[in-house]
C-alpha cells in the first residue's frame, strides 16, 4: 500500500496536470491540503485539496471613480475530493468537495 505522502502528491500532481480543463477565468490559486482520509477498506486514499476562488465584489450604489486599488478582493474556498488508489497511486476520481 502506498503511503499518504504518495497519496496527495499524486492529487496535486493530478490537478496541476488539467488545470487548464478547469475554469480558466478563476484559477485554482494556490492549493492546500485541507483532509485525507483512508477508506474504511483501505482501497482508497481520500485527499481534500482547498484553494480559493476570487469572488466579484458586490456592487456598490454609489458608482464612483475610486481606484480598483481601494477594493478589497473576496474569495471564497473551493474544494476537490480525489479518490486515490491505495495499491497504484493512480487518481481514479475528482469531485466537487461541498461543505
Amino acid at each position: 500500500m502506498i503511503d499518504v505522502q504518495i497519496a496527495v502528491n499524486a492529487a496535486y500532481e493530478y490537478i496541476k496536470a488539467i488545470q487548464d480543463l478547469v475554469d480558466s477565468s478563476i484559477g485554482l490559486g494556490p492549493l492546500r491540503l485541507e483532509e485525507v482520509e483512508l477508506s474504511e477498506d483501505k482501497s482508497f486514499w481520500l485527499i481534500t485539496l482547498g484553494f480559493d476562488i476570487p469572488k466579484k465584489p458586490p456592487k456598490s450604489r454609489l458608482e464612483d471613480s475610486t481606484s480598483l486599488a481601494s477594493t478589497p478582493v473576496l474569495y471564497e474556498r473551493g474544494y476537490k475530493l480525489f479518490k486515490v488508489n491505495s495499491e497504484t497511486g493512480k487518481v481514479e476520481a475528482m469531485k466537487i468537495r461541498q461543505v
